[in-house]
């Protein structure tokens, strides 16, 4: 996908907000998918972000919460290295969960790959036919 060289400048505030908006729905399924194995708070913050998916523990904690509260994790309170942590592994129920979201984001990453590319394939097209146009203007002139 080819963004343009310059964006206009938009509103921050709600660029910000739209970004939230859609990194909260990426964050659960990332969180969901990473808990395949078995984490606790800190190693999961770190394994996601080595991945690219930098998340605040003011974010990850109250999710984790909320995902346990529906049943789509389970938890374990085990000492490690002298301290007691809280280890997170994705439930049955969760599993299937995440089975389902999967095939619902492909989709969806399926559909918004076919309508950016239209968009690229009609941008390229009606470029091609500018640059004709003006080679015709410019043949013209040399008659």
């Amino acid at each position: 996908m080819n963004l343009p060289p310059n964006p206009e400048p938009v509103d921050s505030q709600s660029f910000d907000s739209l970004r939230l908006e859609l990194r909260r729905g990426c964050l659960i399924l990332a969180v969901l998918a990473q808990l395949r194995e078995e984490f606790y708070g800190y190693t999961l913050r770190t394994a996601l972000a080595a991945q690219g998916l930098a998340i605040e523990e003011s974010t990850l904690y109250p999710l984790l919460r909320r995902l346990e509260t529906q049943g789509l994790l389970t938890s374990q309170w085990r000492e490690e290295d002298k301290r007691n942590k809280r280890f997170y592994r994705l439930s049955p129920e969760g599993a299937a969960v995440l089975e389902q979201l999967l095939v619902e984001w492909n989709g969806i990453n399926d559909s918004l790959h076919k309508i950016l590319e239209e968009k690229e394939e009609k941008e390229e097209k009606e470029d091609k036919q500018d640059k004709q146009q003006t080679q015709d203007e410019e043949a013209k002139k040399e008659r």
